[in-house]
Protein backbone atom coordinates (compact mmCIF):
# COMPACT_ATOMS: atom_id res chain seq x y z
CA UNK A 1 0.00 0.00 0.00
CA UNK A 2 1.22 3.50 -0.71
CA UNK A 3 1.84 6.06 1.88
CA UNK A 4 0.70 9.94 1.52
CA UNK A 5 3.20 12.91 0.79
CA UNK A 6 2.44 13.53 4.11
CA UNK A 7 3.15 10.43 5.50
CA UNK A 8 6.55 9.83 3.40
CA UNK A 9 7.67 13.01 4.82
CA UNK A 10 7.36 11.87 8.34
CA UNK A 11 8.96 8.96 7.72
CA UNK A 12 11.90 10.84 5.86
CA UNK A 13 12.03 13.24 8.62
CA UNK A 14 12.27 10.62 11.33
CA UNK A 15 15.26 8.15 9.54
CA UNK A 16 16.75 11.65 9.52
CA UNK A 17 16.46 12.36 13.15
CA UNK A 18 17.27 8.92 14.06
CA UNK A 19 20.23 8.72 11.73
CA UNK A 20 21.55 11.74 12.40
CA UNK A 21 21.85 11.19 16.62
CA UNK A 22 22.68 7.61 16.25
CA UNK A 23 25.58 8.56 13.64
CA UNK A 24 26.98 11.13 16.02
CA UNK A 25 26.79 8.59 19.39
CA UNK A 26 28.46 5.99 17.89
CA UNK A 27 30.05 6.72 14.26
CA UNK A 28 29.06 6.22 11.11
CA UNK A 29 30.28 2.66 10.38
CA UNK A 30 29.21 1.13 14.11
CA UNK A 31 25.90 2.29 13.19
CA UNK A 32 23.59 -0.42 11.87
CA UNK A 33 20.37 -0.02 9.27
CA UNK A 34 18.58 -2.12 12.19
CA UNK A 35 19.76 0.35 14.98
CA UNK A 36 18.60 3.24 12.47
CA UNK A 37 14.83 1.39 11.87
CA UNK A 38 14.36 0.85 15.23
CA UNK A 39 14.91 4.27 16.67
CA UNK A 40 12.90 5.53 13.44
CA UNK A 41 10.18 3.56 14.05
CA UNK A 42 9.91 1.79 11.18
CA UNK A 43 10.60 -1.29 8.61
CA UNK A 44 13.90 -1.74 6.45
CA UNK A 45 11.60 -1.65 3.52
CA UNK A 46 10.41 1.78 4.59
CA UNK A 47 13.53 3.40 5.17
CA UNK A 48 15.19 2.05 1.70
CA UNK A 49 12.08 3.18 -0.30
CA UNK A 50 13.61 6.44 0.71
CA UNK A 51 17.07 6.79 0.27
CA UNK A 52 18.06 3.21 -1.46
CA UNK A 53 21.50 2.49 0.86
CA UNK A 54 23.01 2.91 4.07
CA UNK A 55 25.86 5.65 2.34
CA UNK A 56 23.00 7.74 1.33
CA UNK A 57 21.12 7.70 4.51
CA UNK A 58 24.84 8.90 6.07
CA UNK A 59 25.16 11.90 3.59
CA UNK A 60 21.51 13.70 3.90
CA UNK A 61 21.92 12.87 7.87
CA UNK A 62 25.36 15.17 8.13
CA UNK A 63 23.08 17.26 5.80
CA UNK A 64 20.04 17.40 8.19
CA UNK A 65 22.32 17.48 11.40
CA UNK A 66 24.71 20.74 10.06
CA UNK A 67 21.45 21.97 8.63
CA UNK A 68 19.44 22.21 12.13
CA UNK A 69 22.66 23.41 13.93
CA UNK A 70 23.20 26.42 11.25
CA UNK A 71 19.38 27.49 11.82
CA UNK A 72 19.61 27.61 15.26
CA UNK A 73 22.55 29.74 15.63
CA UNK A 74 20.76 31.90 12.64
CA UNK A 75 18.28 32.34 14.77
CA UNK A 76 19.75 33.59 18.03
CA UNK A 77 21.98 35.66 15.19
CA UNK A 78 18.63 37.37 14.24
CA UNK A 79 17.60 37.47 17.63
CA UNK A 80 20.97 39.42 19.50
CA UNK A 81 19.23 42.70 17.45
CA UNK A 82 23.38 43.73 16.27
CA UNK A 83 24.75 43.28 19.32
CA UNK A 84 28.22 40.78 18.98
CA UNK A 85 27.28 36.65 18.64
CA UNK A 86 30.26 35.35 18.05
CA UNK A 87 31.04 34.82 22.02
CA UNK A 88 27.58 33.17 22.26
CA UNK A 89 28.55 30.60 19.35
CA UNK A 90 31.90 29.93 21.95
CA UNK A 91 30.43 29.57 24.78
CA UNK A 92 27.76 27.18 24.11
CA UNK A 93 29.93 25.18 21.70
CA UNK A 94 32.44 25.03 24.28
CA UNK A 95 29.78 23.90 26.90
CA UNK A 96 30.00 20.40 29.65
CA UNK A 97 25.80 20.33 28.03
CA UNK A 98 27.33 20.25 24.14
CA UNK A 99 30.29 17.82 25.41
CA UNK A 100 27.97 15.40 27.19
CA UNK A 101 25.87 15.25 24.20
CA UNK A 102 27.02 14.21 21.10
CA UNK A 103 23.99 13.04 19.93
CA UNK A 104 22.63 16.30 19.82
CA UNK A 105 25.59 18.53 19.29
CA UNK A 106 27.94 19.45 16.25
CA UNK A 107 28.05 16.85 13.54
CA UNK A 108 31.30 17.98 11.81
CA UNK A 109 32.88 17.03 15.58
CA UNK A 110 31.14 14.06 15.88
CA UNK A 111 32.31 12.58 12.94
CA UNK A 112 35.40 14.12 11.31
CA UNK A 113 37.51 11.18 11.83
CA UNK A 114 34.92 8.51 11.12
CA UNK A 115 34.28 10.63 7.64
CA UNK A 116 37.95 10.29 6.79
CA UNK A 117 37.37 6.23 6.51
CA UNK A 118 34.18 6.80 4.64
CA UNK A 119 33.19 7.12 0.74
CA UNK A 120 34.29 10.15 -1.03
CA UNK A 121 30.86 10.85 -1.76
CA UNK A 122 30.02 10.95 1.96
CA UNK A 123 33.06 12.92 2.59
CA UNK A 124 32.39 15.32 -0.47
CA UNK A 125 29.06 15.80 1.75
CA UNK A 126 30.65 16.58 4.84
CA UNK A 127 33.16 19.02 3.29
CA UNK A 128 30.33 20.83 1.68
CA UNK A 129 28.68 21.19 4.86
CA UNK A 130 31.91 22.08 6.99
CA UNK A 131 32.96 25.14 4.52
CA UNK A 132 29.56 25.86 5.25
CA UNK A 133 29.77 26.46 8.59
CA UNK A 134 32.92 28.20 8.40
CA UNK A 135 31.50 30.40 5.71
CA UNK A 136 28.40 31.37 8.81
CA UNK A 137 30.99 31.88 11.03
CA UNK A 138 33.27 34.01 8.96
CA UNK A 139 30.47 36.49 8.71
CA UNK A 140 30.28 36.96 12.38
CA UNK A 141 34.03 38.26 12.45
CA UNK A 142 33.66 42.25 11.93
CA UNK A 143 36.25 44.66 10.77
CA UNK A 144 38.42 41.92 8.37
CA UNK A 145 38.61 41.12 4.51
CA UNK A 146 36.47 37.95 3.44
CA UNK A 147 39.42 36.18 3.15
CA UNK A 148 40.75 36.80 6.57
CA UNK A 149 37.33 36.36 7.73
CA UNK A 150 37.75 32.57 6.65
CA UNK A 151 41.14 32.51 7.67
CA UNK A 152 40.00 32.98 11.24
CA UNK A 153 37.10 31.51 11.19
CA UNK A 154 39.08 27.94 9.94
CA UNK A 155 41.44 28.63 13.14
CA UNK A 156 38.84 29.32 15.52
CA UNK A 157 36.56 26.66 14.54
CA UNK A 158 39.51 24.06 14.19
CA UNK A 159 39.95 24.71 17.80
CA UNK A 160 37.02 24.61 18.82
CA UNK A 161 36.23 21.03 17.55
CA UNK A 162 39.61 19.68 18.24
CA UNK A 163 39.01 21.03 21.79
CA UNK A 164 35.24 19.42 22.15
CA UNK A 165 37.01 16.10 20.59
CA UNK A 166 39.29 16.33 23.32
CA UNK A 167 37.38 17.42 26.51
CA UNK A 168 35.02 14.09 25.05
CA UNK A 169 37.56 11.57 25.08
CA UNK A 170 39.19 12.86 27.88
CA UNK A 171 37.94 10.79 31.73
CA UNK A 172 39.79 13.31 33.59
CA UNK A 173 36.77 15.67 34.31
CA UNK A 174 39.09 18.25 35.26
CA UNK A 175 40.95 18.34 32.44
CA UNK A 176 38.17 18.14 30.46
CA UNK A 177 37.19 21.83 31.93
CA UNK A 178 40.99 22.82 31.06
CA UNK A 179 40.61 22.21 27.86
CA UNK A 180 36.84 23.91 26.77
CA UNK A 181 37.77 26.78 29.14
CA UNK A 182 41.27 27.15 27.77
CA UNK A 183 40.10 26.85 24.40
CA UNK A 184 37.56 28.92 24.42
CA UNK A 185 39.60 31.87 25.68
CA UNK A 186 42.14 31.20 22.90
CA UNK A 187 39.41 30.94 20.01
CA UNK A 188 38.45 34.51 21.74
CA UNK A 189 41.89 35.90 21.03
CA UNK A 190 41.69 34.15 17.92
CA UNK A 191 38.45 36.35 16.65
CA UNK A 192 39.44 39.19 18.34
CA UNK A 193 36.35 39.28 20.05
CA UNK A 194 35.32 42.10 21.79
CA UNK A 195 33.59 39.76 24.85
CA UNK A 196 35.61 37.08 26.10
CA UNK A 197 33.42 34.03 26.79
CA UNK A 198 33.01 33.62 30.72
CA UNK A 199 34.60 30.53 32.15
CA UNK A 200 33.01 27.15 31.75
CA UNK A 201 31.96 25.51 35.31
CA UNK A 202 33.82 22.82 36.06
Amino acid sequence: MRVSKATAAHNREQILAAAARLFREQGITATGVDSITRAAGLTHGGLYSQFGSKEAIAIEAIRYASGRSQRRWQRAAEHSAGAPFLPSIIETYLAPAHRDAPGHGCVIAALATDVARQSKTVRRAFTRELKSTLEFLAHQIPGKSPSRQFESAASAFSCMVGALILARAASDNDLSARILNSAAARVADLTKSRKRPRSIAR
